[in-house]
Parts: C-alpha cells; sequence; structure tokens
C-alpha cells in the first residue's frame, strides 16, 4: 500500500471515529467543564493530539478509552495553565419558555456543584456516575488504582451532598439516588 494510500486510510478512519464518538466527547468535555464553548474547545484539543497519534491510537485496545483519557488529560492541563476560577451565577436569567425554567435552574445548580469540587474528584464523578463507567475503567483512564478512584468517588459525592447548590432542589435521599449511593 502507498504512502498516499494508507494517508487516505488513516484520514477516513479518524473521520469515522470522530463522526462516532464526538458527541460523546463533547458531553463528556461539557460535564468537565460546565461551558459549552469551553468544552468545544476541550473537544477540538483532544482530537487533534488524537489525530496526530492517530496510528497509535487505532491499533490500542480501546481507542475510546484513549481518547478519553487524552480529552482528560487536556482539560487537566489547562485548567493547572489557567488557575483561574470561574464562578457559575447563583441565579439564571429569566426565560422566554417557563415551563423549562425550572430544568435550567436545577442545571445551573448542579453544574455550580461539580464546579466545586476539586479536578480529580470532578472526573472520577463524571466518569463513574454520569458515564457509567465501572470503578476499573475510571481508575484505567486516569491512570490510578481502584482504591484511589473509590476514594475520590466518596469525597466527590460528600461535597456535592453537602453543596447548598443542590440541597435547594433534593432532599439528602434523591441526592443520594441521583448520584448512586
Amino acid at each position: 500500500m502507498g504512502v498516499v494510500d494508507q494517508r487516505d486510510r488513516n484520514e477516513s478512519e479518524f473521520q469515522d471515529f470522530v463522526l462516532a464518538r464526538r458527541r460523546a466527547l463533547m458531553h463528556t468535555a461539557y460535564l468537565l467543564t460546565g461551558d459549552t464553548g469551553r468544552a468545544e474547545d476541550l473537544v477540538q484539543t483532544a482530537l487533534a493530539k488524537a489525530y496526530t497519534a492517530w496510528r497509535r491510537v487505532r491499533d490500542v485496545e480501546d481507542p475510546d478509552a484513549y481518547v478519553a483519557r487524552i480529552l482528560i488529560n487536556a482539560h487537566a492541563s489547562e485548567r493547572r495553565r489557567k488557575r483561574v476560577r470561574e464562578w457559575l451565577p447563583g441565579t439564571v436569567p429569566e426565560s422566554a419558555v417557563a415551563d423549562r425554567a425550572q430544568a435550567v435552574a436545577d442545571r445551573s445548580a448542579l453544574m455550580a456543584a461539580l464546579a466545586s469540587l476539586a479536578p480529580r474528584q470532578r472526573a472520577v464523578v463524571v466518569l463513574r456516575f454520569w458515564e457509567d463507567r465501572s470503578e476499573s475503567d475510571v481508575a484505567r483512564l486516569l491512570g490510578c488504582s481502584v482504591g484511589s478512584v473509590r476514594s475520590q468517588a466518596s469525597r466527590g459525592l460528600a461535597k456535592l451532598r453537602a453543596s447548598p447548590e443542590l440541597s435547594r432542589l433534593f432532599d439528602h435521599s434523591e441526592v443520594t439516588e441521583r448520584l448512586g449511593r
């Protein structure tokens, strides 16, 4: 197979991967960042890194996990570089659609509570409970032990349960049920 043919094959495989996984990566990035624009930038960064290493990425056992790890590492690097806290507003501006206002307020409260978590705790909570990944998958993605995932999840969930943003929305048993404990 010629160099041009191989490059075309790599491009095609990468495009297929992006079409199949972009939405899931965007969802994860949004949960990590709490902002659509930053999530799009994070996905773009992760996909650019995956593209440059595509021959290696496609040959691993689980390319999805490999790219998810790139995404998580890119988010951690961004947080280390910026070290600027962004605060989500405590109130949501009035909406023209009254029946969606509560859902928007609930989502805002949830994102504010997630933003209060340390980056590692947030990554564990997002991967473990929103993406419904096993503890061993999360440990593999984050490059840590299963015990570390358990302790980070426990601390993160405890902080979410104590969050004033979420306590206004749910009673303790409802938070516990929604977060999987």
